[in-house]
């Protein structure tokens, strides 16, 4: 019997439910950050917003309460385990929802979006610590990519779904159609999912325990290395969920409900790229993959940049070269995650908070400081995403010593 198939028989789900399970946690994150982007010009005018890369926030503000809260979230794991962690999130996520709902200014909404981020935080630590505690290494990676694929139909979708409630409510409904959500998914973990922590694996929560387990988490080389490499890389993921909108609607001309046609077309990409990883990990090696599609994502984006500084800034060209580098995504994401988890199976929950905190954070603060400087062109946000995939390669090449794309490794360590 194959390791594979030892480690599925372990599962405590249909493997169709898990993956099923595990996108809707994720989405979950994703909702509230593409659903909002048709309203963004919407929620501006109600709640007198003036200046008009301010409503960047709306999306900037969730994104870095999802990344702070994450350090919290894996040491409260590894003491009371995963799913009370869970469903408790869930709850301060209705909570903080209701109160974007009912706002009545802007500087509360941006509040209550942190603390909705930070909430919805917790499916991010939970989905790949729970991954982890039930698989591990290329078996891990290949269900994070089926997730991932699963997952992308979100992104396709969300912005559609947010016009389309537009079109016969307000802004304000889109939060009341999260909470749907959000009660579905609890009612689901509930009834369905069992814990996964390993009773061995329980750690006390006390700070030279939780702080044991950060700085063995952060000191790790490939841990480390591999969690900046995604600082980086996400940096510029980031800046697009901020400012697609303004570029698109404003510097492309494209109308109101064009503009989810468009954002689908980038995010269509990503999910058959995350199709093929989880079809061809097994066989090449997450290494494999993921370094040659950063290297890919690199120099895609230092081309697009050079046609922009040209001149060359269509639209049919911008969304093709965008979505070709954008597509990458799916190849580097997750196996950017298994490869720095891989060594930390024993404080899996504490490990992927720090994985999550490090990167969530710094690719918040770096897509926030790309998305305040677009000018009414594209050049910022390609430039930065240029600048960012150069960094990230630069990361991988010093934490592999040298070696990308597997060379010189065996192949059960590609």
């Amino acid at each position: 019997m194959s390791a594979q198939e030892t480690q599925d028989e372990k599962l405590p789900l249909p493997l169709w439910e898990l993956v099923a399970l595990f996108v809707a946690m994720t989405s979950l994150v994703a909702l509230a950050i593409d659903m909002m982007l048709p309203a963004l010009d919407d929620i501006a005018s109600d709640l007198g917003v003036i200046r008009q890369n301010d409503q960047q926030y709306v999306i900037a503000t969730y994104l870095a309460g999802f990344g702070a809260s994450q350090i919290f979230y894996g040491p409260l794991a590894d003491r009371f385990g995963r799913k009370p962690v869970m469903l408790t999130a869930i709850g301060l996520f209705i909570t903080f929802t209701v109160i974007c709902a009912l706002t009545p200014s802007f500087t509360l909404l941006l509040v209550a979006r942190f603390f909705q981020g930070a909430a919805a935080a917790a499916s991010r630590v939970m989905t790949v610590a729970i991954a982890r505690d039930l698989t591990s290494g290329r078996r891990m990676a290949e269900i994070m990519s089926m997730v991932m694929t699963a997952f992308m139909a979100v992104p396709v979708l969300a912005p559609g779904i947010g016009q389309l409630v537009l079109t016969v409510f307000e802004w304000r409904s889109i939060f009341w159609l999260l909470i749907v959500f959000a009660i579905g998914l609890a009612f689901w973990i509930h009834v369905r999912l069992p814990e996964t922590l390993h009773p061995e694996y329980r750690k006390p929560l006390d700070p030279k325990s939780v702080a044991s387990a950060f700085r063995e988490a952060i000191t790790h080389r490939i841990m480390l290395g591999y969690t900046l490499a995604a600082l980086s890389f996400f940096g510029g993921l980031y800046a697009f969920l901020g400012s697609s909108q303004q570029i698109f609607v404003e510097h492309f001309g494209l109308g109101d409900g064009h503009f989810p046609l468009a954002f689908a077309a980038i995010a269509i990409g990503m999910g058959l790229t995350s199709f093929i990883n989880s079809r061809l990990v097994n066989r090449l090696g997450q290494r494999r993959l993921a370094h040659g599609a950063l290297l890919a994502f690199t120099a895609i984006s230092i081309i697009h940049t050079i046609m922009l500084l040209a001149g060359v800034d269509n639209l049919y060209i911008f969304v093709f070269t965008l979505a070709a580098a954008m597509a990458l995504l799916g190849l580097i994401a997750a196996n950017f995650s298994s490869i720095a988890m891989e060594p930390m199976g024993h404080i899996a929950g504490t490990a992927s908070a720090a994985y999550g905190f490090v990167s969530g954070v710094g690719a918040a603060i770096i897509g926030a400081v790309i998305g305040q400087l677009y000018n009414g062109t594209a050049i910022p946000l390609i430039a930065g995403q240029a600048s960012l995939g150069l960094m990230a390669v630069i990361i991988v090449y010093i934490t592999e010593r040298g070696r990308l794309c597997g060379v010189g490794e065996t192949s059960e360590t590609r």
